[in-house]
């Protein structure tokens, strides 16, 4: 096979793992509804499993990085969807379970039944948990390969925004699945996404077979005998990229950029499913109807990256970074102080039809963020790992831990939630946000840190 054939499948096999991605990932902002539902839970404890999931990458960031310099992007690939098949089969079980001891929960004790819900909502838990390591392997291998396939800098971030439409295809699909499946979100049971979680294992099935059969360039392993760990301890390649100023800073960016586009979309549908009411009625808006609206945000992420990727050689990346942040905040703002006025807005129904639904206008700008969201981990990415050489793989394994706050400031926006509002703890999207334009503006470029 020539190398350009074997660099065309090694990109598709990458997008392909893009996609996987965000469809587990993704599966967690309509849970954080059904859990709401099916236990109880306030705005804070709905994000528990979100947060399991992103947690996961600060224990595996690092060595997940390790494991793709010594084994290579196969290995780690193909370990990564075997996780990732145990970790939704263990989601898929705690429905079984939790179906089990439904007819039997309002018999019990309410001690008995808290204890039934407790192991439940742990088996869960630990399913979202282990889930997530398979997504810390996933973004390990696919990110450093795309943007080395790209040849790096503009051209790296280009392939990079290519992949993550892929990426959020599959994000817009699955809550617009999800709500179909959850239909009477006062019913709601973690069950009713068994269906997705079937399509998640079949597919962690295939991309094993694929991949075990594919052969992936390795430049990590062609690369070795140039860096050599036992010439150069880990702790001294830390040191290293720790001496980088704009690394240090872009790693603080991850951490709020993946909170930002996780928390922007699943406070969506915890405001429209269990916060807003329709104006005459004592309903909230359908799960089916609020799983589409936030379908499209990840729609419009998928068209922000296309429109990314094919800008991607043009523009650099801190002019984008800029660009997305400044509107971001702009739309953020008018979400917040504009009144929930009704407008129409393209969804699909409980019954998988089309509908003008009636839907706050202050909703709308929030989704409209998706288009700023979109470019941004390729943007923070680059400008995080430029001059890096050697240490970008390395970089990349630190990236990973630092996804984490994908889990932590949705809590942390839950905590607010609960103690104000939804709309105020949009405050931290605001906060996190900011943040990025400094970084943007100021705090990327290459500078050694004393």
């Amino acid at each position: 096979m020539s190398k350009k054939n074997s660099n065309v499948l090694a990109i598709a096999i990458m997008f392909f793992l893009f996609g996987m991605i965000s469809f587990v990932t993704g599966l967690q902002n309509p849970m954080g509804v059904i859990v709401k539902a099916q236990f109880g839970a306030s705005n804070f404890m709905s994000q528990l499993g979100n947060a399991a999931n992103f947690i996961a990458y600060a224990f595996l960031g690092l060595p997940a990085g390790i494991i793709l310099k010594k084994k290579g992007y196969k290995f780690t690939a193909l370990a990564a969807v075997t996780v990732g098949f145990i970790g939704v089969g263990i989601l898929w079980l705690s429905g079984f379970v939790g179906d089990i001891f439904s007819p039997a929960i309002s018999l019990l004790s309410p001690e008995q039944a808290s204890s039934a819900n407790n192991l439940i909502f742990g088996i869960y838990l630990a399913g979202a948990f282990i889930s997530g390591f398979s997504m810390c392997m996933l973004n390990t291998v696919v990110n450093p390969m795309l943007n080395t396939l790209g040849g790096g800098g503009n051209k790296g971030n280009q392939l990079i925004q290519f992949g993550g439409s892929v990426n959020s295809l599959c994000a817009t699909i699955v809550p617009v699945l999800a709500g179909y499946l959850i239909g009477d979100t006062a019913k709601a049971a973690i069950s009713n996404a068994n269906p997705a979680l079937y399509i998640a294992m079949g597919v962690f099935a295939l991309a094993f077979v694929i991949i075990i059969f594919s052969t992936i360039p390795e430049p990590e392993l062609e690369a070795k005998a140039e860096y050599d760990e036992e010439t150069e301890p880990m702790t001294v390649s830390i040191k290293h990229l720790l001496s980088q100023r704009h690394f240090v800073f872009g790693i603080i960016a991850i951490f709020i950029y993946v909170g930002v586009e996780v928390g922007i979309p699943n406070f969506v549908n915890l405001y429209l499913t269990t916060d807003y009411m329709l104006p005459g009625t004592v309903e909230h808006v359908s799960a089916a109807v609020a799983g589409t609206i936030v379908g499209i945000y990840w729609l419009l992420m998928l068209c922000g990256r296309l429109i990314g990727g094919a800008i991607g050689g043009k523009v650099s990346s801190r002019v984008m970074m800029i660009s997305v942040s400044s509107l971001a905040l702009v739309l953020l703002l008018l979400g917040m102080f504009l009144p929930a006025t009704l407008v129409k807005f393209p969804t699909v129904t409980s019954e998988l039809k089309f509908a003008l639904a009636d839907v706050p206008l202050n909703v709308v700008f929030f989704i409209l963020c998706g288009l700023c969201t979109s470019v941004m981990w390729g943007s923070i990415f680059n400008l995080a790992v430029e001059g890096l050489g050697k240490y970008t793989s390395l970089a990349s394994g630190v990236f990973m831990m630092l996804v984490c706050g994908g889990g932590i400031l949705p809590l942390v926006q839950g905590a607010v939630a609960d103690a104000t509002s939804i709309m105020t703890g949009y405050w931290v999207i605001i906060a996190g946000v900011a943040y990025m334009l400094l970084f943007a503006l100021f705090l990327s470029k290459p500078k050694t840190a004393k």
